[in-house]
Protein backbone atom coordinates (compact mmCIF):
# COMPACT_ATOMS: atom_id res chain seq x y z
CA UNK A 1 0.00 0.00 0.00
CA UNK A 2 1.36 3.37 -1.05
CA UNK A 3 1.27 5.65 1.99
CA UNK A 4 1.94 8.68 -0.20
CA UNK A 5 -1.21 8.02 -2.20
CA UNK A 6 -3.81 10.68 -1.43
CA UNK A 7 -7.04 9.51 0.22
CA UNK A 8 -9.85 8.63 -2.12
CA UNK A 9 -12.96 10.75 -2.61
CA UNK A 10 -14.99 8.32 -0.53
CA UNK A 11 -12.39 8.30 2.25
CA UNK A 12 -12.45 12.11 2.32
CA UNK A 13 -16.23 12.05 2.67
CA UNK A 14 -15.95 9.71 5.65
CA UNK A 15 -13.14 11.82 7.17
CA UNK A 16 -15.38 14.88 6.99
CA UNK A 17 -17.60 13.17 9.56
CA UNK A 18 -14.91 13.22 12.25
CA UNK A 19 -16.66 15.90 14.36
CA UNK A 20 -19.77 13.72 14.60
CA UNK A 21 -17.65 10.64 15.32
CA UNK A 22 -15.86 12.46 18.15
CA UNK A 23 -19.12 13.67 19.67
CA UNK A 24 -20.63 10.21 19.52
CA UNK A 25 -17.45 8.69 21.00
CA UNK A 26 -17.60 11.03 24.01
CA UNK A 27 -21.25 10.17 24.60
CA UNK A 28 -20.33 6.49 24.28
CA UNK A 29 -17.56 6.91 26.86
CA UNK A 30 -19.84 8.43 29.50
CA UNK A 31 -22.73 6.08 28.73
CA UNK A 32 -20.44 3.06 28.99
CA UNK A 33 -18.99 4.24 32.30
CA UNK A 34 -22.52 4.46 33.65
CA UNK A 35 -22.77 0.72 33.10
CA UNK A 36 -20.79 0.51 36.33
CA UNK A 37 -23.83 1.93 38.15
CA UNK A 38 -25.40 -1.51 38.95
CA UNK A 39 -22.09 -2.77 40.35
CA UNK A 40 -21.64 0.38 42.44
CA UNK A 41 -25.25 0.08 43.63
CA UNK A 42 -24.68 -3.54 44.64
CA UNK A 43 -21.51 -2.69 46.57
CA UNK A 44 -23.14 0.19 48.41
CA UNK A 45 -26.20 -1.87 49.29
CA UNK A 46 -24.04 -4.66 50.70
CA UNK A 47 -21.77 -2.25 52.53
CA UNK A 48 -24.03 0.55 53.75
CA UNK A 49 -27.63 -0.69 53.72
CA UNK A 50 -27.20 -4.25 54.92
CA UNK A 51 -24.86 -3.23 57.72
CA UNK A 52 -26.70 -0.08 58.80
CA UNK A 53 -30.26 -1.27 58.01
CA UNK A 54 -31.01 2.33 57.06
CA UNK A 55 -34.06 2.68 54.78
CA UNK A 56 -33.25 6.26 53.84
CA UNK A 57 -29.85 5.18 52.53
CA UNK A 58 -31.48 2.43 50.46
CA UNK A 59 -33.99 4.93 49.04
CA UNK A 60 -31.31 7.46 48.10
CA UNK A 61 -29.05 4.82 46.52
CA UNK A 62 -31.98 3.46 44.53
CA UNK A 63 -32.87 6.96 43.39
CA UNK A 64 -29.28 7.58 42.31
CA UNK A 65 -29.04 4.37 40.35
CA UNK A 66 -32.33 5.07 38.60
CA UNK A 67 -31.01 8.52 37.70
CA UNK A 68 -27.86 6.89 36.31
CA UNK A 69 -29.99 4.53 34.20
CA UNK A 70 -32.02 7.46 32.87
CA UNK A 71 -28.89 9.48 32.06
CA UNK A 72 -27.35 6.46 30.31
CA UNK A 73 -30.41 6.05 28.08
CA UNK A 74 -30.42 9.77 27.27
CA UNK A 75 -26.73 9.66 26.33
CA UNK A 76 -27.29 6.64 24.10
CA UNK A 77 -30.26 8.36 22.44
CA UNK A 78 -28.19 11.49 21.81
CA UNK A 79 -25.36 9.34 20.43
CA UNK A 80 -27.79 7.68 18.01
CA UNK A 81 -29.06 11.08 16.89
CA UNK A 82 -25.51 12.31 16.29
CA UNK A 83 -24.74 9.26 14.12
CA UNK A 84 -28.03 9.74 12.28
CA UNK A 85 -27.01 13.31 11.53
CA UNK A 86 -23.65 11.95 10.32
CA UNK A 87 -25.41 9.59 7.91
CA UNK A 88 -27.55 12.47 6.58
CA UNK A 89 -24.43 14.62 6.10
CA UNK A 90 -22.76 11.72 4.27
CA UNK A 91 -25.81 11.35 2.04
CA UNK A 92 -25.95 15.07 1.30
CA UNK A 93 -22.27 15.17 0.38
CA UNK A 94 -22.18 12.13 -1.91
CA UNK A 95 -25.66 11.20 -3.16
CA UNK A 96 -25.56 13.63 -6.09
CA UNK A 97 -22.01 12.62 -6.96
CA UNK A 98 -22.92 8.90 -6.88
CA UNK A 99 -25.93 9.51 -9.13
CA UNK A 100 -23.80 11.44 -11.62
CA UNK A 101 -21.09 8.75 -11.53
CA UNK A 102 -23.65 6.00 -12.23
CA UNK A 103 -25.05 8.06 -15.09
CA UNK A 104 -21.64 8.64 -16.65
CA UNK A 105 -20.55 5.02 -16.10
CA UNK A 106 -23.67 3.94 -17.97
CA UNK A 107 -22.81 6.29 -20.84
CA UNK A 108 -19.26 4.96 -20.98
CA UNK A 109 -20.36 1.33 -20.51
CA UNK A 110 -18.23 0.97 -17.40
CA UNK A 111 -18.96 -1.40 -14.49
CA UNK A 112 -21.25 0.34 -12.07
CA UNK A 113 -23.58 1.90 -14.62
CA UNK A 114 -26.64 0.40 -12.91
CA UNK A 115 -28.73 0.83 -9.78
CA UNK A 116 -26.32 -1.32 -7.72
CA UNK A 117 -24.03 1.57 -6.62
CA UNK A 118 -27.07 3.29 -5.10
CA UNK A 119 -27.72 0.13 -3.07
CA UNK A 120 -24.04 0.11 -2.08
CA UNK A 121 -24.24 3.76 -1.08
CA UNK A 122 -27.27 3.07 1.09
CA UNK A 123 -25.43 0.14 2.72
CA UNK A 124 -22.43 2.33 3.60
CA UNK A 125 -24.60 5.21 4.79
CA UNK A 126 -26.82 3.04 6.98
CA UNK A 127 -23.77 1.32 8.47
CA UNK A 128 -22.96 4.52 10.34
CA UNK A 129 -25.94 3.87 12.63
CA UNK A 130 -25.43 0.13 13.14
CA UNK A 131 -24.49 -1.56 16.46
CA UNK A 132 -21.06 -2.40 15.00
CA UNK A 133 -20.00 1.26 14.84
CA UNK A 134 -21.40 1.91 18.29
CA UNK A 135 -19.53 -1.14 19.64
CA UNK A 136 -16.29 0.21 18.17
CA UNK A 137 -16.91 3.46 20.00
CA UNK A 138 -17.42 1.58 23.26
CA UNK A 139 -14.23 -0.48 22.83
CA UNK A 140 -11.91 2.08 24.54
CA UNK A 141 -14.04 1.87 27.69
CA UNK A 142 -13.08 -1.80 27.86
CA UNK A 143 -9.59 -0.63 28.81
CA UNK A 144 -11.07 1.25 31.79
CA UNK A 145 -12.87 -1.91 32.89
CA UNK A 146 -9.67 -3.89 32.41
CA UNK A 147 -7.75 -1.49 34.67
CA UNK A 148 -10.44 -1.89 37.34
CA UNK A 149 -10.16 -5.68 37.10
CA UNK A 150 -6.39 -5.44 37.55
CA UNK A 151 -7.02 -3.27 40.63
CA UNK A 152 -9.17 -6.03 42.09
CA UNK A 153 -6.62 -8.73 41.22
CA UNK A 154 -3.80 -9.00 38.68
CA UNK A 155 -4.72 -12.65 38.21
CA UNK A 156 -8.26 -11.69 37.21
CA UNK A 157 -6.83 -8.93 34.99
CA UNK A 158 -4.53 -11.25 33.05
CA UNK A 159 -7.31 -13.79 32.76
CA UNK A 160 -9.52 -11.11 31.18
CA UNK A 161 -6.69 -10.21 28.78
CA UNK A 162 -6.34 -13.85 27.71
CA UNK A 163 -10.12 -14.07 27.27
CA UNK A 164 -10.07 -10.95 25.05
CA UNK A 165 -7.24 -12.43 22.94
CA UNK A 166 -9.20 -15.66 22.46
CA UNK A 167 -12.29 -13.66 21.50
CA UNK A 168 -10.25 -11.68 18.97
CA UNK A 169 -8.92 -14.95 17.54
CA UNK A 170 -12.50 -16.20 17.13
CA UNK A 171 -13.29 -12.99 15.24
CA UNK A 172 -10.30 -13.53 12.96
CA UNK A 173 -11.42 -17.11 12.22
CA UNK A 174 -14.90 -15.76 11.47
CA UNK A 175 -13.44 -13.27 8.98
CA UNK A 176 -11.23 -15.84 7.29
CA UNK A 177 -14.00 -18.40 6.82
CA UNK A 178 -16.98 -16.18 5.96
CA UNK A 179 -15.50 -13.36 3.89
CA UNK A 180 -14.80 -15.32 0.64
CA UNK A 181 -18.23 -16.97 0.54
CA UNK A 182 -20.09 -13.82 1.52
CA UNK A 183 -18.26 -11.69 -1.07
CA UNK A 184 -19.00 -14.29 -3.74
CA UNK A 185 -22.64 -14.38 -2.61
CA UNK A 186 -22.87 -10.59 -2.97
CA UNK A 187 -21.49 -10.81 -6.52
CA UNK A 188 -23.96 -13.56 -7.39
CA UNK A 189 -26.84 -11.56 -5.92
CA UNK A 190 -25.91 -8.55 -8.05
CA UNK A 191 -25.68 -10.73 -11.17
CA UNK A 192 -29.08 -12.30 -10.45
CA UNK A 193 -30.67 -8.87 -9.90
CA UNK A 194 -29.21 -7.48 -13.11
CA UNK A 195 -30.45 -10.53 -15.02
CA UNK A 196 -33.93 -10.05 -13.54
CA UNK A 197 -33.91 -6.36 -14.51
CA UNK A 198 -32.98 -7.26 -18.09
CA UNK A 199 -35.77 -9.84 -18.15
CA UNK A 200 -38.36 -7.27 -17.09
CA UNK A 201 -37.18 -4.81 -19.74
CA UNK A 202 -37.78 -7.45 -22.42
CA UNK A 203 -40.99 -8.91 -21.01
CA UNK A 204 -42.92 -8.51 -24.28
CA UNK A 205 -40.35 -10.46 -26.30
CA UNK A 206 -40.15 -13.20 -23.66
CA UNK A 207 -43.93 -13.59 -23.43
CA UNK A 208 -44.62 -13.49 -27.18
CA UNK A 209 -42.06 -16.18 -28.04
CA UNK A 210 -42.63 -18.46 -25.06
CA UNK A 211 -39.16 -17.90 -23.59
CA UNK A 212 -40.28 -17.51 -19.98
CA UNK A 213 -39.55 -21.09 -18.87
CA UNK A 214 -35.95 -21.06 -20.10
CA UNK A 215 -35.33 -17.52 -18.91
CA UNK A 216 -36.72 -18.45 -15.50
CA UNK A 217 -34.48 -21.51 -15.39
CA UNK A 218 -31.39 -19.39 -16.04
CA UNK A 219 -32.43 -16.91 -13.35
CA UNK A 220 -33.05 -19.74 -10.90
CA UNK A 221 -29.54 -21.09 -11.57
CA UNK A 222 -28.09 -17.71 -10.64
CA UNK A 223 -30.40 -17.44 -7.64
CA UNK A 224 -29.47 -20.92 -6.38
CA UNK A 225 -25.79 -20.07 -6.69
CA UNK A 226 -26.34 -16.94 -4.59
CA UNK A 227 -28.43 -18.75 -1.98
CA UNK A 228 -25.91 -21.59 -1.73
CA UNK A 229 -23.00 -19.25 -1.12
CA UNK A 230 -25.02 -17.19 1.33
CA UNK A 231 -26.08 -20.33 3.23
CA UNK A 232 -22.46 -21.48 3.51
CA UNK A 233 -21.37 -18.07 4.77
CA UNK A 234 -24.28 -17.92 7.23
CA UNK A 235 -23.46 -21.39 8.55
CA UNK A 236 -19.86 -20.37 9.23
CA UNK A 237 -20.92 -17.06 10.75
CA UNK A 238 -23.50 -18.75 12.97
CA UNK A 239 -20.93 -21.28 14.14
CA UNK A 240 -18.47 -18.60 15.20
CA UNK A 241 -21.20 -16.49 16.79
CA UNK A 242 -22.16 -19.50 18.91
CA UNK A 243 -18.53 -19.99 19.92
CA UNK A 244 -18.28 -16.30 20.76
CA UNK A 245 -21.35 -16.32 22.99
CA UNK A 246 -20.26 -19.59 24.62
CA UNK A 247 -16.89 -18.06 25.37
CA UNK A 248 -18.49 -14.93 26.84
CA UNK A 249 -20.62 -16.99 29.23
CA UNK A 250 -17.68 -19.22 30.09
CA UNK A 251 -15.44 -16.25 30.85
CA UNK A 252 -18.03 -14.68 33.19
CA UNK A 253 -18.39 -17.91 35.17
CA UNK A 254 -14.65 -18.56 35.04
CA UNK A 255 -13.86 -15.13 36.45
CA UNK A 256 -16.47 -15.62 39.18
CA UNK A 257 -14.98 -18.97 40.14
CA UNK A 258 -11.45 -17.63 39.94
CA UNK A 259 -12.47 -14.68 42.13
CA UNK A 260 -13.90 -17.07 44.73
CA UNK A 261 -10.67 -19.09 44.70
CA UNK A 262 -8.63 -15.90 45.17
CA UNK A 263 -10.96 -14.82 47.98
CA UNK A 264 -10.40 -18.12 49.79
CA UNK A 265 -6.67 -17.51 49.51
CA UNK A 266 -7.06 -13.90 50.73
CA UNK A 267 -5.66 -12.60 47.43
CA UNK A 268 -8.73 -10.62 46.29
CA UNK A 269 -8.75 -6.88 46.99
CA UNK A 270 -12.00 -5.48 48.35
CA UNK A 271 -13.64 -8.58 49.78
CA UNK A 272 -16.42 -10.90 48.64
CA UNK A 273 -18.46 -8.29 46.77
CA UNK A 274 -15.60 -7.59 44.40
CA UNK A 275 -15.62 -11.23 43.35
CA UNK A 276 -18.98 -10.54 41.63
CA UNK A 277 -17.82 -7.12 40.37
CA UNK A 278 -14.79 -8.73 38.69
CA UNK A 279 -17.05 -11.21 36.89
CA UNK A 280 -19.34 -8.42 35.66
CA UNK A 281 -16.45 -6.25 34.49
CA UNK A 282 -14.89 -9.20 32.67
CA UNK A 283 -18.09 -9.63 30.68
CA UNK A 284 -18.10 -5.91 29.83
CA UNK A 285 -14.53 -6.14 28.54
CA UNK A 286 -15.65 -8.74 25.98
CA UNK A 287 -19.01 -7.10 25.12
CA UNK A 288 -17.79 -4.90 22.21
CA UNK A 289 -15.91 -7.84 20.67
CA UNK A 290 -19.00 -10.03 20.98
CA UNK A 291 -21.10 -7.38 19.26
CA UNK A 292 -18.63 -7.04 16.40
CA UNK A 293 -18.35 -10.81 15.87
CA UNK A 294 -22.13 -11.24 15.90
CA UNK A 295 -22.50 -8.49 13.28
CA UNK A 296 -19.56 -9.54 11.14
CA UNK A 297 -21.74 -10.30 8.12
CA UNK A 298 -22.75 -6.64 8.12
CA UNK A 299 -19.08 -5.64 8.27
CA UNK A 300 -18.24 -7.79 5.22
CA UNK A 301 -21.22 -6.47 3.27
CA UNK A 302 -20.36 -2.85 3.94
CA UNK A 303 -16.70 -3.46 3.15
CA UNK A 304 -17.61 -4.91 -0.26
CA UNK A 305 -20.05 -2.07 -0.92
CA UNK A 306 -17.41 0.49 0.08
CA UNK A 307 -14.84 -1.08 -2.28
CA UNK A 308 -17.27 -1.04 -5.22
CA UNK A 309 -18.21 2.58 -4.56
CA UNK A 310 -14.57 3.59 -4.19
CA UNK A 311 -13.74 1.92 -7.50
CA UNK A 312 -16.65 3.62 -9.28
CA UNK A 313 -15.68 7.09 -8.05
CA UNK A 314 -12.04 6.45 -9.00
CA UNK A 315 -13.05 5.39 -12.53
CA UNK A 316 -15.48 8.25 -13.08
CA UNK A 317 -13.73 11.42 -12.05
CA UNK A 318 -15.57 14.67 -11.45
CA UNK A 319 -15.67 16.64 -14.66
CA UNK A 320 -14.02 20.05 -14.39
CA UNK A 321 -16.44 22.92 -14.76
CA UNK A 322 -14.25 24.84 -17.16
CA UNK A 323 -14.79 28.36 -18.39
CA UNK A 324 -18.31 29.40 -19.30
CA UNK A 325 -18.73 29.58 -23.08
CA UNK A 326 -21.12 31.64 -25.17
CA UNK A 327 -24.16 29.95 -26.65
CA UNK A 328 -23.26 28.11 -29.88
CA UNK A 329 -24.63 29.14 -33.25
CA UNK A 330 -24.21 25.70 -34.82
CA UNK A 331 -20.84 25.70 -36.64
CA UNK A 332 -19.67 22.07 -36.58
CA UNK A 333 -16.14 20.80 -37.28
CA UNK A 334 -15.20 17.11 -37.13
CA UNK A 335 -11.44 16.50 -37.44
CA UNK A 336 -9.92 13.06 -38.12
CA UNK A 337 -12.29 11.36 -35.71
CA UNK A 338 -11.23 7.93 -34.49
CA UNK A 339 -13.55 6.37 -31.92
CA UNK A 340 -15.09 3.20 -30.60
CA UNK A 341 -17.37 2.11 -27.80
CA UNK A 342 -15.95 3.09 -24.38
CA UNK A 343 -13.94 0.26 -22.88
CA UNK A 344 -13.39 -1.46 -26.23
CA UNK A 345 -10.19 -1.03 -28.19
CA UNK A 346 -11.38 -1.72 -31.79
CA UNK A 347 -12.13 1.58 -33.51
CA UNK A 348 -15.56 1.89 -35.12
CA UNK A 349 -14.93 5.29 -36.74
CA UNK A 350 -11.63 5.67 -38.56
CA UNK A 351 -10.53 9.15 -39.49
CA UNK A 352 -13.90 10.77 -40.23
CA UNK A 353 -13.73 14.49 -41.08
CA UNK A 354 -16.32 17.00 -42.27
CA UNK A 355 -17.63 20.49 -41.50
CA UNK A 356 -21.05 22.18 -41.44
CA UNK A 357 -22.11 25.79 -41.30
CA UNK A 358 -25.05 27.05 -39.21
CA UNK A 359 -28.37 26.07 -40.79
CA UNK A 360 -26.97 23.24 -42.92
CA UNK A 361 -28.57 19.79 -42.93
CA UNK A 362 -26.33 16.72 -43.25
CA UNK A 363 -27.77 13.28 -44.05
CA UNK A 364 -25.51 10.43 -42.96
CA UNK A 365 -26.16 7.17 -44.80
CA UNK A 366 -24.50 3.80 -44.87
CA UNK A 367 -25.16 0.12 -44.22
CA UNK A 368 -25.72 -1.32 -40.76
CA UNK A 369 -22.61 -1.33 -38.53
CA UNK A 370 -21.01 1.41 -40.60
CA UNK A 371 -20.67 3.68 -37.54
CA UNK A 372 -23.66 6.01 -37.83
CA UNK A 373 -24.89 5.58 -34.24
CA UNK A 374 -21.34 5.86 -32.89
CA UNK A 375 -20.92 9.11 -34.83
CA UNK A 376 -24.21 10.42 -33.41
CA UNK A 377 -23.04 9.75 -29.86
CA UNK A 378 -19.74 11.51 -30.43
CA UNK A 379 -21.39 14.52 -32.06
CA UNK A 380 -23.40 15.23 -28.90
CA UNK A 381 -20.46 14.44 -26.59
CA UNK A 382 -21.78 11.24 -25.01
CA UNK A 383 -18.73 9.14 -25.94
CA UNK A 384 -15.11 10.32 -25.99
CA UNK A 385 -12.92 10.03 -29.08
CA UNK A 386 -9.76 7.92 -29.19
CA UNK A 387 -8.27 10.69 -31.31
CA UNK A 388 -9.55 13.67 -33.24
CA UNK A 389 -12.15 16.17 -32.10
CA UNK A 390 -15.77 17.17 -32.51
CA UNK A 391 -15.97 20.93 -32.19
CA UNK A 392 -19.07 23.09 -32.00
CA UNK A 393 -18.22 26.74 -32.59
CA UNK A 394 -14.59 25.77 -31.97
CA UNK A 395 -15.17 24.16 -28.53
CA UNK A 396 -14.74 20.45 -27.77
CA UNK A 397 -18.25 19.01 -27.43
CA UNK A 398 -17.19 16.17 -25.12
CA UNK A 399 -15.60 18.42 -22.49
CA UNK A 400 -18.24 21.16 -22.73
CA UNK A 401 -20.35 21.29 -19.55
CA UNK A 402 -23.57 19.55 -20.60
CA UNK A 403 -25.69 21.59 -18.20
CA UNK A 404 -24.49 24.64 -20.10
CA UNK A 405 -24.49 23.13 -23.60
CA UNK A 406 -27.57 20.91 -23.30
CA UNK A 407 -30.28 23.56 -23.87
CA UNK A 408 -28.64 24.40 -27.21
CA UNK A 409 -28.45 20.78 -28.41
CA UNK A 410 -31.15 18.34 -29.50
CA UNK A 411 -30.68 14.58 -29.69
CA UNK A 412 -32.97 11.75 -30.73
CA UNK A 413 -31.40 8.30 -30.29
CA UNK A 414 -32.56 5.17 -32.06
CA UNK A 415 -34.25 3.81 -28.96
CA UNK A 416 -36.56 6.63 -27.87
CA UNK A 417 -36.86 6.78 -24.07
CA UNK A 418 -39.66 8.76 -22.46
CA UNK A 419 -39.79 9.33 -18.73
CA UNK A 420 -42.61 9.01 -16.24
CA UNK A 421 -44.36 12.37 -16.35
CA UNK A 422 -46.66 14.38 -18.57
CA UNK A 423 -46.33 14.84 -22.31
CA UNK A 424 -45.50 18.50 -21.77
CA UNK A 425 -42.80 17.69 -19.20
CA UNK A 426 -41.18 15.20 -21.57
CA UNK A 427 -41.12 17.69 -24.43
CA UNK A 428 -39.78 20.45 -22.14
CA UNK A 429 -36.99 18.11 -20.96
CA UNK A 430 -38.40 18.20 -17.42
CA UNK A 431 -37.32 21.78 -16.95
CA UNK A 432 -39.72 24.67 -16.48
CA UNK A 433 -42.59 24.02 -18.89
CA UNK A 434 -43.00 26.89 -21.34
CA UNK A 435 -46.36 25.99 -22.87
CA UNK A 436 -45.84 28.20 -25.91
CA UNK A 437 -42.52 26.53 -26.76
CA UNK A 438 -43.92 23.06 -25.99
CA UNK A 439 -46.83 23.55 -28.38
CA UNK A 440 -44.53 25.04 -31.02
CA UNK A 441 -42.30 21.96 -30.91
CA UNK A 442 -45.33 19.64 -31.01
CA UNK A 443 -46.87 21.49 -33.98
CA UNK A 444 -43.57 21.40 -35.84
CA UNK A 445 -43.58 17.59 -35.83
CA UNK A 446 -47.33 17.25 -36.45
CA UNK A 447 -48.12 16.09 -32.92
CA UNK A 448 -50.38 18.84 -31.59
CA UNK A 449 -53.69 17.30 -32.69
CA UNK A 450 -52.71 13.88 -31.37
CA UNK A 451 -51.81 15.35 -27.98
CA UNK A 452 -54.98 17.43 -27.65
CA UNK A 453 -56.98 14.26 -28.37
CA UNK A 454 -55.53 12.63 -25.24
CA UNK A 455 -57.75 12.67 -22.11
CA UNK A 456 -55.75 15.43 -20.41
CA UNK A 457 -54.02 16.89 -23.43
CA UNK A 458 -50.48 18.01 -22.74
CA UNK A 459 -50.94 17.13 -19.06
CA UNK A 460 -51.57 13.45 -19.89
CA UNK A 461 -49.16 11.12 -18.12
CA UNK A 462 -47.17 9.02 -20.60
CA UNK A 463 -46.67 6.20 -18.08
CA UNK A 464 -43.60 4.03 -17.67
CA UNK A 465 -41.50 4.13 -20.87
CA UNK A 466 -44.30 6.09 -22.60
CA UNK A 467 -46.68 3.12 -22.38
CA UNK A 468 -49.84 5.07 -23.34
CA UNK A 469 -48.31 6.11 -26.68
CA UNK A 470 -47.68 4.12 -29.83
CA UNK A 471 -44.17 3.65 -31.18
CA UNK A 472 -44.65 6.39 -33.77
CA UNK A 473 -46.11 8.76 -31.17
CA UNK A 474 -43.21 8.15 -28.81
CA UNK A 475 -40.79 8.89 -31.62
CA UNK A 476 -42.58 12.13 -32.42
CA UNK A 477 -42.56 13.19 -28.75
CA UNK A 478 -38.82 12.43 -28.71
CA UNK A 479 -38.40 14.52 -31.85
CA UNK A 480 -40.36 17.40 -30.31
CA UNK A 481 -38.11 17.17 -27.25
CA UNK A 482 -35.04 17.33 -29.50
CA UNK A 483 -36.17 20.55 -31.22
CA UNK A 484 -37.71 22.16 -28.13
CA UNK A 485 -36.77 25.85 -27.80
CA UNK A 486 -35.06 25.79 -31.24
CA UNK A 487 -31.58 24.49 -30.36
CA UNK A 488 -28.56 25.48 -32.41
CA UNK A 489 -27.47 21.90 -33.16
CA UNK A 490 -29.62 18.77 -33.53
CA UNK A 491 -28.57 15.15 -34.07
CA UNK A 492 -31.25 12.65 -35.13
CA UNK A 493 -30.43 8.93 -35.24
CA UNK A 494 -32.96 7.13 -37.46
CA UNK A 495 -35.72 9.63 -36.58
CA UNK A 496 -38.26 8.13 -39.00
CA UNK A 497 -37.83 4.42 -38.21
CA UNK A 498 -41.32 4.25 -36.62
CA UNK A 499 -43.02 7.01 -38.60
CA UNK A 500 -45.71 6.62 -41.23
CA UNK A 501 -45.90 8.70 -44.41
CA UNK A 502 -47.56 11.60 -42.58
CA UNK A 503 -44.89 11.46 -39.86
CA UNK A 504 -42.15 11.47 -42.50
CA UNK A 505 -43.61 14.59 -44.05
CA UNK A 506 -43.85 16.27 -40.62
CA UNK A 507 -40.23 15.38 -39.90
CA UNK A 508 -38.99 16.84 -43.19
CA UNK A 509 -41.07 19.97 -42.60
CA UNK A 510 -39.69 20.43 -39.06
CA UNK A 511 -36.10 20.07 -40.27
CA UNK A 512 -36.64 22.59 -43.08
CA UNK A 513 -38.34 25.05 -40.72
CA UNK A 514 -35.62 25.04 -38.09
CA UNK A 515 -32.75 24.90 -40.59
CA UNK A 516 -34.12 28.04 -42.18
CA UNK A 517 -33.88 29.66 -38.73
CA UNK A 518 -30.21 28.63 -38.33
CA UNK A 519 -30.34 25.19 -36.66
CA UNK A 520 -27.66 22.77 -37.86
CA UNK A 521 -28.90 19.19 -38.37
CA UNK A 522 -27.13 15.85 -38.65
CA UNK A 523 -29.56 13.06 -39.54
CA UNK A 524 -28.59 9.37 -39.57
CA UNK A 525 -31.01 7.55 -41.85
CA UNK A 526 -31.66 4.47 -43.96
CA UNK A 527 -34.68 6.04 -45.66
CA UNK A 528 -34.60 8.47 -48.55
CA UNK A 529 -37.44 10.71 -47.36
CA UNK A 530 -35.03 12.93 -45.40
CA UNK A 531 -32.65 13.39 -48.33
CA UNK A 532 -34.99 15.93 -49.91
CA UNK A 533 -34.24 18.48 -47.17
CA UNK A 534 -30.51 17.67 -46.84
CA UNK A 535 -27.86 20.11 -48.01
CA UNK A 536 -24.98 17.67 -47.71
CA UNK A 537 -24.46 13.92 -47.50
CA UNK A 538 -21.93 11.75 -45.74
CA UNK A 539 -21.61 8.10 -46.80
CA UNK A 540 -20.08 5.83 -44.16
CA UNK A 541 -18.77 2.34 -44.81
CA UNK A 542 -16.81 0.29 -42.30
CA UNK A 543 -16.36 3.39 -40.14
CA UNK A 544 -14.77 5.46 -42.89
CA UNK A 545 -16.09 8.47 -44.79
CA UNK A 546 -16.52 7.05 -48.27
CA UNK A 547 -18.07 10.22 -49.68
CA UNK A 548 -18.92 13.66 -48.38
CA UNK A 549 -20.17 16.76 -50.13
CA UNK A 550 -23.27 18.51 -51.46
CA UNK A 551 -26.23 16.15 -51.60
CA UNK A 552 -26.73 16.18 -55.36
CA UNK A 553 -23.00 15.63 -56.04
CA UNK A 554 -22.89 12.68 -53.65
CA UNK A 555 -26.03 11.12 -55.12
CA UNK A 556 -24.57 11.52 -58.61
CA UNK A 557 -21.29 9.94 -57.58
CA UNK A 558 -23.14 7.05 -55.90
CA UNK A 559 -25.22 6.53 -59.03
CA UNK A 560 -22.16 6.51 -61.27
CA UNK A 561 -20.37 4.11 -58.93
CA UNK A 562 -23.39 1.80 -58.93
CA UNK A 563 -23.58 1.93 -62.73
CA UNK A 564 -19.91 1.04 -63.05
CA UNK A 565 -20.25 -1.56 -60.25
CA UNK A 566 -17.36 -0.17 -58.22
CA UNK A 567 -17.10 1.53 -54.82
CA UNK A 568 -17.03 5.31 -54.72
CA UNK A 569 -14.46 7.23 -52.70
CA UNK A 570 -14.49 10.54 -50.96
CA UNK A 571 -12.12 11.90 -53.55
CA UNK A 572 -14.85 11.59 -56.19
CA UNK A 573 -16.93 14.29 -54.55
CA UNK A 574 -15.55 17.81 -54.62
Amino acid sequence: MNRNKPPSELANAVSALRPQFKQAAWFSLFASLLILAPSAYMLEVYDRVVNSRNHATLFMLTLLVLGAYLLMEVLEWVRSEVMHEASLAFDKKLSGRIFAAIFEANLKRLPGGSAQPMNDFRTVRDFLCTPVVLALMEAPVSLVFLVLIFAISPVLGWSAVVAAIVQTFVGWLNERNTQPQLSAANRSAIAAQQYADGTLRNAQVIESMGMLRDIHRRWMDKQREFLGLQATASDHAGFYQAISKFWQNTVSSMLLGLGAWLLLRNQLNGGAAYMIVGSILGGRVLAPLIQIVSQWQTVINVRSAYARLDNLLAQVAVRPQGMALPAPIGRLQVDALVAGAPGNQPAILKGVSFALQPGEVLAVVGPSASGKTTLARLLVGIWPALSGKVRLDGADVHTWNKLELGPHVGYLPQGVELFDGSVAENIARFGEVNQVKVEAAARAVGLHELITALPQGYDSQVGRDGAILSGGQRQRVGLARAIYAKPAFVVLDEPNSSLDEQGDAALASAISLLAAQGTTFVVMTHRTSVLGVADKMLVLRDGQAQMFGPRDDVLKAMSEAATQNRPASAAQVA
